[in-house]
């Protein structure tokens, strides 16, 4: 038994500790929730659940290092896998039709990636810079959809 909850406890010296990293891996999937939720409202095939995994996986890609005093450096080429990699999830959303200029899942793809850049920042500890990136992603995908809509229609 003792084992078992040295294992669990690895890597978590204090309570302090403890509470930093629940706090930034909620956060991450609060912010993803928010992306997430706007884009199951608008029936876009990644929704809440999907941007809620990116954000929080995200978000222990870097903590994990983070935690482990791993060099600045090396969280940096952690950061860039994460980029890459999710960007072949994105890819997968975007469909090409057979028109020519049409395009979907753009937008899709584009949330897909600001919200791994959300769960990045929460996991480095930049909740502010993370909570403002959400809010101004809201905005674009529901204010700026219906201007978009508006002018479209005027067409």
């Amino acid at each position: 038994m003792d084992l078992i909850l040295q294992e669990l406890g690895a890597g978590i010296s204090d309570p302090q500790q403890f509470a930093r990293v629940v706090i930034r891996l909620v956060a991450a999937a609060l912010v993803g929730a928010i992306i997430g939720l706007q884009r199951q409202r608008a029936h876009k095939p990644a929704g809440l659940r999907t941007h809620m995994l990116v954000s929080l996986g995200s978000a222990v890609f870097v903590l994990v290092p983070l935690e482990l005093h791993v060099p600045v450096g090396e969280i940096g080429r952690v950061i860039q896998g994460v980029a890459a990699g999710i960007g072949f999830i994105g890819a997968g959303a975007i469909l090409k039709r057979t028109d020519e200029g049409d395009v979907q899942g753009l937008t899709t793809a584009a949330g897909i990636w600001l919200t791994a850049a959300v769960g990045v920042a929460i996991g480095l500890g930049e909740i502010g810079i993370a909570v403002m990136a959400t809010l101004l992603s809201w905005f674009i995908l529901s204010v700026v959809a219906q201007i978009e809509r508006r002018l479209d229609s005027k067409d």
